[in-house]
């Protein structure tokens, strides 16, 4: 065990050298290290197979949406929430139906249902924002395109597991998909996993009014995201305690969102309501300046009130630094598990139906991001989306390790198993290095045209 610490904290250290001096994101770094570790030293090991895998993701990813949750205002979701919906909800959406169309045509050797369809580019539907953060830190990019890029990673991979459980899965175990039964579930899942994670956030932040300590700030932030997480999952447990005898469970990752979006929201309106009564404390300390008889209690009481808001606005921040570095370590076990999971000669097997899915889901994607920009020139309501945005928004669509999880949600006896296993993480490992290539070369190219739309942003 001393031996994995050991390899986990070298791979960070060095993916973190790579990216600062040669600007190569860490998630490349990170797998790339993270396989060159397992074949050096198979011995190391975090999980010994792909269902240990599948617990180790529910057990870390919680730490990586509130990471990412931290990111995101309430401001920018109200401005930009028609874009964030048609991104997250109606591409995905759209996506399926596309797939259901096209499945039985690129896979017509295997006879798949539909619901083996749906479940299959479910899957692959589900985004990694973490590698898309990761890779936008480095340059300097239009806020609006961030969001919208960040927003989508985030909230897409909610809609796809609802899409996978709730629609595909249940498909695939003999339930009849009807279009009342999939909008009454997925208003009630949405709305269900909103308002749970509203209530956590209010819970949280009665907790953080009872300490001024960074590190039990830190660990309500913590409790927050994952109470919210993991009651949302096993909703049917607390169904089950009143006697409703139900199957439920919401959204974690909405939950999770919603309760860290909304505690974050309310730690920063307090921080906005600190810094107008610094300002005000500082002009009392240059008028009291200026007199030839200034009052030294006054004084004092206005330095002594700047200096505790000064302090909780650090605490505040250095809360933030901690909650990324904790999804640093989280993200960096993550690919050095997910190293260990890879069966080489399972995807030579599959290789064909691997590029199939690669290629079918990035035109897929890239006709979704298309009709965005078309339909954002046509309404002053949503952000134009030009060209180069059009770019990055396509190839933002790196996968994760979410659709390790649903993998494993798949009941064991179905036929098609493997297959699906080979697809999935072939999917993941071509994503990650080709779409992170070509998001930096679409960067790097448009850097200074990226840098004075960013500049425009300040001035309009």
């Amino acid at each position: 065990m001393i031996e994995t610490v050991l390899a986990v904290a070298a791979i960070l250290y060095l993916a973190l050298q790579i990216e600062d001096k040669l600007s190569v994101p860490s998630p490349l770094s990170l797998i790339a290290l993270s396989y060159g570790l397992y074949f050096l030293l198979p011995d190391i090991v975090l999980t010994h197979d792909a269902e240990q895998f599948a617990a180790l993701v529910l057990l870390l990813l919680p730490i990586l949406l509130i990471a990412d949750s931290l990111e995101l205002r309430v401001a920018d979701l109200r401005e930009h929430a028609l874009s964030l919906f048609y991104l997250a909800v109606v591409a995905v959406a759209l996506s399926v139906v596309t797939a259901i169309f096209l499945g039985g045509w690129l896979f017509d050797q295997y006879n798949l249902s539909m619901a083996a369809i749906i479940v299959l580019f479910a899957m692959v539907l589900a985004t990694d924002p973490v590698s898309v953060v990761s890779i936008f830190s480095k340059f300097e990019l239009p806020h609006r395109l961030k969001i919208l890029a960040e927003g989508e990673s985030l909230f897409n991979d909610a809609t796809a597991l609802i899409v996978f459980v709730f629609i595909g899965l249940y498909a695939l175990e003999g339930g009849e998909i009807t279009a009342t039964y999939v909008g009454e579930i997925s208003l009630l899942v949405v709305l269900g996993s909103a308002a749970l994670g509203i209530s956590f956030a209010y819970l949280g932040l009665v907790m953080l009014k009872t300490t001024e300590n960074r590190f039990a700030e830190l660990m309500v932030l913590i409790l927050t995201g994952y109470g919210a997480f993991t009651l949302a999952e096993h909703f049917y447990s607390l169904l089950n305690l009143f006697g409703a005898h139900s199957h439920l469970h919401l959204s974690g990752i909405l939950a999770c969102i919603f309760a860290t979006v909304t505690l974050h929201h309310q730690m920063t309106k307090e921080t906005d309501a600190e810094d107008v009564q610094l300002q005000q404390q500082e002009d009392v300390l240059l008028k009291e300046s200026g007199k030839s008889q200034s009052s030294r209690n006054l004084i004092a009481n206005a330095v002594a009130k700047i200096r505790v808001t000064i302090d909780e606005q650090q605490r505040h921040y250095r809360t933030k630094e901690d909650i990324q570095l904790l999804a640093l370590v989280a993200n960096t076990m993550l690919f050095v598990a997910m190293a260990e999971i890879v069966d080489i000669d399972l995807l030579l097997q599959y290789k064909k139906e691997i590029l199939i899915m690669f290629l079918a889901t990035t035109v897929i994607r890239a006709i979704m991001m298309a009709k965005f920009a078309l339909i954002t020139n046509q309404t002053d309501k949503m952000t134009n989306v030009n060209f180069r945005w059009w770019g990055v928004l396509t190839f933002a669509g790196i996968k994760g390790g979410l659709s390790v999880v649903m993998l494993m949600m798949i009941p064991a006896s179905f036929e098609h198993l493997d297959m699906f296993k080979a697809v999935v993480v072939g999917v993941i490992l071509l994503s990650t290095f080709i779409y992170s290539l070509v998001l930096l070369y679409i960067i790097g190219r448009n850097a200074e045209i990226f840098r004075q739309e960013k500049e425009a942003e300040h001035h309009s």
